[in-house]
């Protein structure tokens, strides 16, 4: 049974999906930045082997913004504590994907498995033409205030540097489109002078890349084919330094498989958990 419901936690109040599932190893998505938990819709419902939850995080969907210092990973074990679960296996894409390791560095003993697309830790290395225009461009959009300059510029990490809207399933494109419109009309503001004012971001984990090789689970850094070169590159690097690493392309996806192929994305998922055991 797929349920939609609040949790309270220390500071705020996560929503979550909570799908009811079979005995093996809760699986835990985390959606990537300036979406929400509906990223994962195609996933929802295909682990019947176990259950699957996925929260919105603060500033996204409908769980509030913060008030105050906050990190995703605490509110992610917090989370499982109010739950009461001890271990889970995480899955995420790109803020997610970063969390997801952050949980495995600062909460070891919380995670059996990593599942890890679009990025490679917290702190990732942009060096690329193509993604550092994208984020100048990103970034002059969110401080002028220019809505639709934003959404435009976030959809081309949906698209890659290879393709075009146009090279996108037309209900893929508009999925992730109303994901970001909604962040933008429900997680941003305008002060008296008319500046938007973002939530606020959360307190980063450090260090990580030096912590990957301490990473003791299993991990797949699962990765759509046409995503930019250093989403790739730091999906790689993860894969070459945690002990238990391996990393996989879907050929014609870009930041979101899950979404763009998801039978091919459900089935490597699940190879990966049945070959580990997990």
């Amino acid at each position: 049974m797929l349920s939609h419901r609040d949790v309270s936690l220390t500071d705020h109040s996560a929503h979550l999906v909570d799908v009811d599932g079979g005995p093996r190893t809760p699986l835990l998505l985390l959606h990537g930045g300036a979406v929400d938990h509906r990223m994962w819709q195609p996933q929802l419902s295909a682990f019947s082997d176990r259950r699957v939850i996925a929260p919105d995080a603060r500033g996204h969907g409908s769980t509030a913004d913060a008030s105050g210092p906050y990190r995703l990973v605490d509110d992610v074990a917090r989370l499982l504590d109010a739950l009461e679960i001890a271990q889970v296996v995480i899955a995420g894409v790109s803020m997610g994907g970063g969390t997801a390791v952050d949980v495995a560095l600062e909460y070891p003993e919380r995670c059996t498995g990593l599942i890890v697309t679009g990025t490679g830790t917290s702190e990732p290395d942009f060096v690329d033409p193509w993604a550092l225009d994208a984020f100048e461009t990103w970034n002059l959009a969110a401080t002028e205030g220019n809505a639709q300059l934003w959404i435009d510029t976030f959809m081309r990490f949906t698209y890659g540097p290879h393709r075009t809207r146009a090279d996108l399933d037309r209900d893929v494109v508009a999925h992730i489109e109303m994901m970001a419109q909604q962040t933008i009309s429900e997680h941003v503001t305008l002060d008296d002078n008319g500046v938007p004012t973002p939530p606020i971001p959360p307190t980063p984990v450090t260090n990580t890349w030096a912590r990957v090789r301490h990473i003791i689970v299993p991990t797949l850094a699962l990765n759509g084919a046409d995503d930019g070169p250093d989403h790739l590159s730091n999906a790689r690097r993860l894969a070459q330094n945690a002990p238990q690493g391996q990393y996989v392309e879907i050929a014609g996806a870009a930041h979101y498989p899950n979404l763009e192929r998801p039978a091919e994305y459900n089935e490597l998922v699940r190879h990966f958990l049945d070959t580990n055991g997990i």
